[in-house]
């Protein structure tokens, strides 16, 4: 950072309130929110906050909201959640656009994933020895 920002604060001020910004995504991610909520958490405008932000953590405030959503997609898909419940309870007003991003970023529809996901989970119940690695099973006599 440079310029006349950088002179007027010390880095760790601006740094925390990049933090400030992030840990106010992680808490809202569900919620219908935007830029300029995010830029206003971390009092910045949003063209300057982007570029901190992105200076930071390597994505953009809006790669991030989406990466923790469909994180929390996952998580909620493993419980067994339908996947139109798992849609609003992220943050999106359309099952297409959350569709079509979780695809995207995991190469399988919510539904396939859930099913896929599931379907390891109980094959892990009944058979939990296929699922560690065979030196560590050998190394504790489990083979």
């Amino acid at each position: 950072m440079s310029g006349p920002v950088a002179t007027v604060f010390p880095k760790i001020y601006l740094y925390r309130r990049v933090v400030q910004a992030k840990l106010f995504i992680d808490a809202h991610y569900h919620q219908s929110i935007n830029l300029d909520a995010i830029a206003d958490e971390a009092y910045f405008s949003k063209y300057h906050f982007i570029r901190l932000f992105k200076a930071t953590y390597g994505n953009t405030p809006h790669q991030y909201l989406m990466a923790v959503r469909i994180n929390n997609a996952q998580l909620l898909l493993k419980k067994g959640l339908p996947v139109t419940d798992v849609c609003y309870a992220i943050g999106f007003d359309s099952i297409s656009s959350f569709s079509a991003l979780f695809k995207r970023v995991t190469k399988h529809s919510p539904a396939a994933w859930q099913q896929t996901e599931l379907k390891r989970t109980a094959e892990m119940k009944t058979a939990p020895l296929n699922f560690i690695p065979n030196c560590f099973a050998q190394q504790n006599g489990w083979t």
